[in-house]
């Protein structure tokens, strides 16, 4: 971090204070006077689904540095589960805490909390936070799926972003619908992301898919039209897939993909290896034939324009006529 540039806002969802703006520099666990907790970090697990990657580098950096300096300013939010709690906001703070030698974090603890009302804290507190354009494709296909299908009823989703948006410093919208509007079908959501009704369908399917294609979406080593073929496979395909392409290096296209996908429901391996490497591994040549790998520049001066039947035909005479020479000398 350079000594004299401004520093980073270091919240990543809730930017909550003190009633005197002062910052929460705490690190034993107990009940304060505000109605804020110290929670002991490994009491915290992540939450179950989270879809938003951590920051790494120079971000999560220099949110170490001022939570050593500061302390956390900012307390999360987690919801009692079991003996401990479930973190819905502040992953990046408790991840920095911790890097810091922090025991202890201050939260809000939310009691009796549903699966679905968790998740729209986890989803919302991002959205208010940061910008949709600034989330990686996975992040956005988990945002559009909570406004499209896995958020709770729409009242009570409203009132979790109007307490979220007075946390956060932001005046609550007259309908806190990012566009006023209930998020009950594909083109609604398409509409308020910039989207058109079939990227919406497409960005919608990422999130079926299991985490290591998930991980190559992020990286930019797999496409969403392939990445929209993969989401049908059953979890149990996707991962022999997986497996296939990793140990050989290979990347998957929508050529192979689009085979994979009319395959789906009766992928084995040996098949999934048939298609995505255009033979079966495993599968002992009935002709015992073996390949043979010519250079591109040799092809192109002795064998131009014809079929594998006519190149075999032209290798078995030069063969026959150089070990005949052979033979004679």
């Amino acid at each position: 971090m350079k000594a004299n540039g401004e520093k980073r806002k270091i919240f990543d969802a809730v930017d909550l204070l003190t009633e005197d703006g002062a910052a929460v520099a705490a690190s034993a666990p107990g009940q304060r006077n505000d109605g804020v907790t110290m929670l002991r970090i490994d009491s915290i697990q992540p939450f179950h689904d989270h879809p938003f990657h951590l920051y790494e580098g120079e971000r999560l950096q220099d949110m170490v540095e001022s939570v050593k300096e500061h302390g956390v300013l900012n307390p999360v939010i987690v919801r009692k589960q079991g003996k401990g709690y479930e973190m819905l906001a502040g992953h990046n703070r408790m991840n920095a805490a911790e890097l810091a030698g922090m025991r202890a974090i201050p939260a809000i603890v939310k009691d009796e909390l549903a699966d679905e009302e968790a998740y729209v804290y986890v989803i919302e507190t991002n959205v208010i936070q940061r910008s949709f354009a600034e989330l990686l494709p996975t992040e956005k296909a988990a945002v559009m799926e909570a406004h499209y299908n896995k958020v709770c009823c729409q009242e009570r989703r409203n009132d979790i972003i109007r307490e979220l948006q007075v946390l956060s410093g932001v005046k609550p919208s007259p309908t806190s619908d990012h566009n006023g509007q209930k998020l009950n079908s594909r083109e609604v959501v398409a509409a308020e992301y910039g989207f058109s009704s079939s990227s919406a369908a497409r960005y919608l399917r990422i999130n079926y898919l299991i985490r290591p294609f998930k991980d190559l979406i992020d990286k930019n080593k797999l496409g969403l039209v392939a990445a929209v073929d993969l989401s049908y496979l059953s979890e149990d395909e996707q991962k022999m897939v997986w497996d296939v392409a990793d140990e050989q290096g290979i990347k998957l296209k929508p050529p192979v993909t689009d085979k994979l996908h009319k395959a789906s429901g009766s992928l084995t391996r040996e098949l999934i290896e048939e298609i995505v490497t255009g033979s079966a591994a495993k599968k002992k040549e009935t002709d015992g034939a073996v390949r043979l790998k010519l250079p591109k520049v040799l092809c192109d001066q002795y064998f131009s324009g014809m079929d594998a039947e006519q190149m075999t035909v032209v290798v078995t005479m030069a063969l026959a006529a150089w070990f005949q020479k052979e033979k004679s000398a």
